[in-house]
């Protein structure tokens, strides 16, 4: 399935980033929220009385006993010891919770992102905050994209700080995860019980491994009537410039999510290009299949071939995503399924259209 469902508290995300991807020069900023609208031909999941964000279509699964569950983190490494809270509601009351709950932020925070990846060997992508950004930034950023962090399954958003040692998580499926010191214990169970809740023995009562799982589906929320309207990928890079996120994962290195060396793999890149010869306006995407060992490597190889193409500027990476032989495109037919030499194999450009200037009258 392309999300997962938190049940009971999950373990705190590590509140710095393991290592620092790329710098971003977005060609997206200032992207108006209001570009973004959910869909309105979904009919909302409703499990005996429990109701779902508008993105997960739940299947035959158990509706959840609502309320909160707590369980304490021994200290580790930096990070102090800890409670972790879980918070399941149904899905109208979810809202003035996690608003309540960013009151517990301090001045200054981490900015976290977890969505469903097109990676073939990797389920979720982790985007961690790599310098502090102002508690007011993230969330202003949150409220204008609020609708559809709030609706759509495949995204998780949240925040955290090193001091106090807190976090604020909102997962896939819209429970809530509190990482707060022993000392904020009994502020947050204050704030819970204001709502009405109390602490249960268990919210959700599957497992990830649990069959039922197997029938939920993850469906897109945000409105796109035509190619040219923002959809999910746009909304990420949002995020990720506004809260300065970057990709959780080793550049240096090709392994799935159990830890496996793949060594080389196909794979596809989307990067932005800018006219560097005439129009500033004009821009175009690339996309860029290649064999390679690392995303480092694949950086490189898209690099090189640039090159060849001196009329278009690089901008930005979009999107650069290990791919499934077997997932391969047409045009690679005829390519070797074992390759030992990182090389590119096919790029092709995609102009976008500018649209003409309208004409003056006196």
């Amino acid at each position: 399935m392309g999300g997962i469902i938190q049940h009971g508290p999950p373990d705190p995300k590590p509140l710095r980033p393991a290592q620092t991807a790329r710098d971003r020069n977005s060609r997206y900023d200032g992207l108006l929220m209001s570009a973004f609208r959910l869909r309105t031909d979904l009919q909302r999941a409703v499990i005996d009385g429990f109701a779902l964000p508008l993105g997960i279509d739940p299947g035959d699964i158990t509706a959840p006993t609502q309320g909160y569950t707590i369980s304490y983190a021994a200290p580790s490494d930096d990070e102090p010891d800890t409670y972790a809270f879980y918070v399941v509601v149904s899905h109208e009351r979810i809202g003035p919770i996690v608003h309540r709950a960013f009151d517990l932020l301090p001045e200054e925070v981490y900015g976290i992102v977890e969505i469903s990846s097109r990676d073939a060997y990797r389920m979720i992508d982790v985007y961690l905050g790599q310098e502090l950004i102002s508690t007011q930034r993230f969330l202003r950023t949150w409220l204008g994209c609020e609708p559809i962090l709030f609706e759509d399954g495949s995204i998780a958003a949240g925040a955290n700080s090193d001091d106090p040692f807190v976090e604020i998580f909102l997962d896939q499926w819209k429970g809530l995860s509190l990482v707060v010191p022993l000392g904020m214990r009994e502020e947050v169970e204050t704030i819970l019980n204001g709502f009405g809740l109390q602490e249960v023995p268990q919210t959700w009562q599957v497992s990830a491994g649990d069959v039922a799982l197997d029938l939920s589906q993850i469906r897109p929320v945000i409105e796109s009537p035509d190619e040219t309207s923002p959809d999910i990928d746009d909304l990420l890079r949002e995020l990720c410039d506004d809260w300065r996120l970057a990709l959780n994962v080793d550049p240096q290195t090709n392994v799935d999510d159990a830890g496996r060396d793949l060594g080389m793999t196909l794979w596809h890149a989307v990067v932005g290009v800018d006219d560097s010869t005439a129009d500033p306006a004009q821009s175009a995407e690339v996309s860029v299949w290649a064999t390679a060992g690392s995303l480092h490597d694949m950086e490189d190889l898209i690099t090189a071939a640039l090159s060849d193409y001196p009329q278009w500027q690089f901008a930005e990476i979009h999107t650069a995503d290990r791919v499934a032989f077997d997932d391969r495109p047409d045009e690679l037919s005829a390519l070797a399924p074992r390759r030992d030499t990182a090389e590119v194999h096919l790029v092709q450009i995609e102009p976008h259209l500018v649209e003409p200037d309208a004409p003056q009258h006196d």
